[in-house]
């Protein structure tokens, strides 16, 4: 079975779920303007369906990547094992946000990238403007870009070193994870406040050529059990280019398997050939 890549307005009931297949189902919901989710994600999900035994589906912002009012085929969350978001200042309808909704509610396991702590940025006065703080209900991040939680980064001609925390090195996640490594990811501020109270952090980075100082070293990948009692992995890397980086493809499967119950790989199957460039913001 394939990729289901998902991309037009179908129904995505007879793609995600028989009766015969009981392998987990990984849905994976893209749309961020800026870092390619929608071209990383599917060679990611590629390899989870051909060495690690995983069903999944990639939905797309439609009919680009800079649509931020639909997304197709939310309704396969329902059938989900495991939820992935990379999103950007999305104003999905109402009719979409009540699958994420009732994902988020249903206790199962939710893992997000990068852009995912703002992803969603309707106007003041909406009826849906609570949803701006979809990365503190998701995920344990600041609540939006900016605001009170100050989430901002390092300055686009920094890079991140990232290394292992001491303390979380033998969670699961970071099995064969190298100690430390280096990704094209300007680091995102999130501390004081955030992660919240809870998290288990798993690596730390620190910015090379910061455009302020002090350049403050933050978590950049960590674990939570939400309010509905879920299991969620959070990285504020997601760079098309940490893509590319061995150590952070490991991560990336190996959360997806502790997030699904399942042992991470003994055996890592190898480096997968993710060959996105960094594009930015376009039109």
């Amino acid at each position: 079975m394939g990729v289901g890549i998902l991309i037009g307005s179908c129904s995505s009931k007879n793609q995600t779920s028989t009766s015969k297949d009981k392998r987990p189902l990984v849905v994976f919901v893209t749309g961020d303007h800026e870092y390619s989710g929608e071209s990383t994600l599917p060679i990611v999900a590629a390899e989870l369906e051909k060495n690690y035994g995983m069903r999944t589906l990639v939905l797309k912002a439609s009919p680009n990547q800079n649509s931020e009012e639909n997304i197709p085929g939310l309704e396969a969350l329902r059938d989900a094992d495991l939820a992935v978001f990379f999103l950007r200042w999305r104003r999905l309808p109402k009719d979409q946000v009540a699958y994420i909704d009732e994902y988020l509610n249903s206790g199962k396991p939710v893992m997000g990238f990068r852009t995912s702590t703002h992803a969603f940025n309707y106007p003041k006065g909406h009826e849906l403007e609570a949803w701006n703080a979809f990365g503190e209900r998701a995920f344990g991040a600041p609540p939006g870009w900016g605001g009170a939680a100050k989430h901002s980064h390092y300055g686009h001609e920094s890079t991140t070193d990232v290394s292992i925390i001491p303390e979380a090195a033998q969670h699961p996640i970071l099995t064969g994870v190298d100690p430390n490594f280096h990704v094209a990811s300007w680091l995102y501020r999130v501390l004081p406040d955030y992660p919240v109270k809870g998290t288990t952090w798993l690596l730390m980075g620190k910015s090379v050529n910061p455009n302020s100082q002090p350049a403050v070293d933050q978590p950049v990948a960590w674990t939570w059990q939400n309010p509905a009692g879920a299991r969620v992995f959070m990285t504020t890397l997601g760079h098309p280019e940490d893509f590319q980086v061995e150590a952070f493809q490991r991560l990336v499967v190996n959360a997806i398997h502790w997030e699904l119950g399942k042992p991470v790989p003994k055996n890592w199957k190898g480096k997968m050939d993710i060959q996105v460039p960094y594009r930015g913001i376009v039109n």
